[in-house]
This record gives structure tokens, sequence and C-alpha cells, in this order.
């Protein structure tokens, strides 16, 4: 009896988070399905059919994509500091696609959220990334730095950018990791 019990909760509970499991994945869909359907929201010019349509349309199709997170090392950023302003890129960046480029995102989720840190050795070399990513319609986040620790305020520190593989190895093909 106490057997029986047990292979009946085994199975209850497997059940239960493939339930769970398939409404949250059908969640996604709907988010991004819905984000695509409402438009642009008043007073905001920005929309998925604008500046952001190319990323949508790659994000239907390439199937990895991947986050780069390059930092400024000539700033001589301690390893805690160096944590901080890559979660500021990343949370940065996140929040900037998340109603613009919702399958964007959404491919990068289902692909593990990949990040891949590197680094560069002046603020000229970043913000020449950061533009021939825009020339390859990539969306990218720059943190600054308000001063309050380490390093000068305004400092431009970690560039965050998000796309296909191909796409983003096109932009950050050279840089050594971090």
């Amino acid at each position: 009896m106490n057997r029986n019990m047990l292979t009946i909760t085994i199975v209850a509970v497997g059940a239960s988070c493939l339930a769970i499991g398939y409404f949250l994945g059908k969640r996604q869909v709907l988010i991004a399905k819905w984000s695509e359907t409402r438009g642009t929201p008043k007073g905001s010019s920005v929309s998925v059919r604008g500046k952001n349509a190319e990323i949508e349309r790659l994000a239907d199709v390439h199937e990895d994509f991947k986050m780069v997170l390059v930092v400024r090392n000539d700033l001589k950023m301690g390893k805690g500091k160096i944590a901080a302003q890559c979660s500021h890129a990343t949370l940065g960046l996140y929040k900037k696609i998340v109603n613009r480029s919702p399958k964007a995102l959404a491919r990068w989720e289902m692909c593990g959220q990949v990040k891949v840190v590197t680094k560069t050795e002046t603020e000229e070399e970043l913000l020449f990334l950061q533009s021939r990513a825009k020339a390859l319609k990539i969306p990218t986040h720059i943190t600054i730095d308000a001063g309050r620790t380490q390093i000068a305020a305004n400092s431009r520190t970690v560039m965050a950018i998000l796309g296909p593989v191909q796409l983003v190895d096109e932009v950050t093909r050279g840089l050594k990791l971090l």
C-alpha cells in the first residue's frame, strides 16, 4: 500500500511539473504575441515595426542568440565593480528590448541566456564596437557609472550586445575573454 501511494505521488508531482512547464512556456509565447499585436504605446516613437524590426526578423531566421558584455579594461575596475557593471549592462539591455524586441529576447532566453564577458582597452574601441553593432541593427546598451566608488563619474564601463551568434561574433570577433 505504501509503495502504491509513493508511485502515485511521484506520478502526480511529475505531471504537475510538466503542466507548469507547459503553461510557463505558453505564457512566454502569448506575451511575445501580445507584444507584437499591441502596437506602439501612446506617446512612444518606438515600435517593433520601426527601429527594431530587423532584430525581430533575425529572431525568426536564426536559432542561436547570445549576449556579449564588453568591459573596459583600461579603467582597472575591481572584480566586484566589474560584476556590478556587467549586471547593470545586462539589465539595461534587457529593459531596452523587453517590449521593443520580444521575439529576440524570447529566442535568447530559449538558448539559455548565454552571456560571454570580453574586454577592450579603450573607450574609443567600445564606441567603435557599438557603431558596428548599430550598423548591423543589433541592440546594445552602454552602462555609464555614477562615480561613487572606484572610477570617475560618467565613465562608460560596459557594453552589452545581444543578437544572433553569427552577427554578434562579427562585431566582437578578436576580443579577448576577461
